[in-house]
């Protein structure tokens, strides 16, 4: 095992290896704070320096905008496209690029998110695809992007690097440069959250204020005694429910895909609506609850629904913590989340799925480290240096 070396989280992350190959697994560290922590400490400016490049009017995100206007100005979808982490950044990014069309003007917009697998099997007739994959190897998303090129649609890609698989396959490739140091994706999260409003902002017309970004970022990795007291009261739970709604959706399932990889304590999220029916009877004082609610539209609705589902966790004795924004922090009674809260900054001066995406990264991925500390796990190589999750991997792949 190595100790930690001296890590500047404002000094920008290698890219891949030239020629490109995939990671190998993380160098194995003795204890915490591992790889994770470093990279959500250098999220912040690594988004800074993403929107300030892809800004650029020559920037890959600026000749990706007016593609993405031309398919919608002919009636067609947008859809994007990932497996794991990258299918949760691909929800998010839907989530973005809709709200930015409807800035535009652009009623006719249609953007959906589909699984690369499935996307493989069954490509669009119509429209441009973007996939979505952190290092450009993923085997699902590449079938994808290959299909849908050979049934003769549009292709994107946002990818870490041209040079990788993903970046042979799409027709527009928006580079994010910098790659994620652990297998327990942060960087491969945020990255194209970050690259898609930098596209979004294209297609708007609307600037995306760099500073901002990278200081509700910023932000959001502060409240560390709030992690820990959440990750405390979760950590010996037999399983952790996540429930979301709007734009927070894809946070949701972000959190229960961390919490697995990192802390090996089985997870699943529900839409905020779905927990209430039928997923109660599975439930008991020993089951975990997270409520993530940052969506700033439709927020009163929202917040009226997420009373009555805690509510109903709190008659069963459910340990329940929330990440919210400050808005609906004060609007819930503290003693629904018993578990804790980390309470994330307001933003209205960028748009309204871009600041609840990018707020709720850093929290979630906080508390997700802070559990896989208290649970005495390495979130670092997803259990990767476990000689039976190798085999399975493997098998996975053979």
């Amino acid at each position: 095992m190595t100790s930690r070396s001296a890590f500047d989280p404002t000094v920008p992350l290698a890219g891949p290896p030239e020629p490109w190959q995939s990671t190998s697994t993380p160098s194995t560290r003795s204890g915490p704070p591992y790889h994770m922590t470093d990279m959500i400490a250098a999220e912040p400016a690594l988004a800074r320096r993403t929107v300030e490049r892809l800004a650029r009017p020559e920037s890959p995100a600026a000749r990706l905008a007016p593609a993405i206007r031309a398919t919608f100005d002919a009636g067609d979808p947008v859809i994007l496209t990932g497996c794991g982490t990258s299918e949760h950044a691909a929800l998010a990014a839907a989530e973005i690029l809709r709200e930015a069309a409807q800035a535009a003007g652009l009623s006719n917009a249609i953007v959906s998110s589909e699984q690369a697998f499935e996307l493989s099997l069954a490509p669009p007739t119509r429209g441009l695809v973007i996939g979505i994959s952190h290092e450009g190897g993923t085997t699902a998303t590449n079938a994808a992007l290959k299909a849908a090129g050979e049934a003769g649609r549009s292709t994107a890609v946002i990818t870490v690097s041209h040079r990788s698989p993903a970046g042979a396959l799409a027709g527009i490739i928006v580079e994010t440069e910098e790659l994620d140091q652990g297998w327990c994706h942060t960087v491969g999260y945020l990255s194209p959250i970050v690259a898609a409003a930098s596209v979004g902002a294209h297609l708007s017309g609307r600037p995306l204020d760099a500073h901002a970004v990278e200081g509700v970022l910023t932000a959001g990795t502060r409240d560390v005694s709030g992690a820990e007291r959440i990750a405390a009261a979760l950590a010996d739970a037999s399983t952790i429910l996540v429930i979301a709604s709007g734009a927070d959706r894809p946070a949701g399932r972000e959190l229960v895909l961390k919490v697995e990889e990192a802390s090996w304590l089985p997870s699943a999220y529900r839409d905020l609506e779905t927990f209430l029916h039928g997923h109660l009877p599975a439930t008991d004082a020993t089951t975990g609850l997270v409520l993530v609610l940052t969506d700033r539209e439709h927020r009163e609705e929202r917040i009226a629904r997420a009373r009555q589902a805690l509510a109903a966790a709190r008659v069963l004795g459910q340990r329940t913590a929330a990440i919210v924004s400050a808005e609906v922090d004060a609007a819930i009674d503290r003693d629904l989340t018993p578990a804790g809260r980390l309470v994330v900054q307001e933003r209205p001066g960028l748009p309204g799925s871009v600041a609840s995406l990018i707020a709720s990264a850093t929290p979630l991925q906080l508390l997700t480290a802070r559990l896989a500390r208290a649970r005495g796990t390495n979130p670092d190589p997803i259990r990767r240096d476990d000689p039976i999750y190798v085999a399975a991997s493997e098998a996975a792949e053979a």
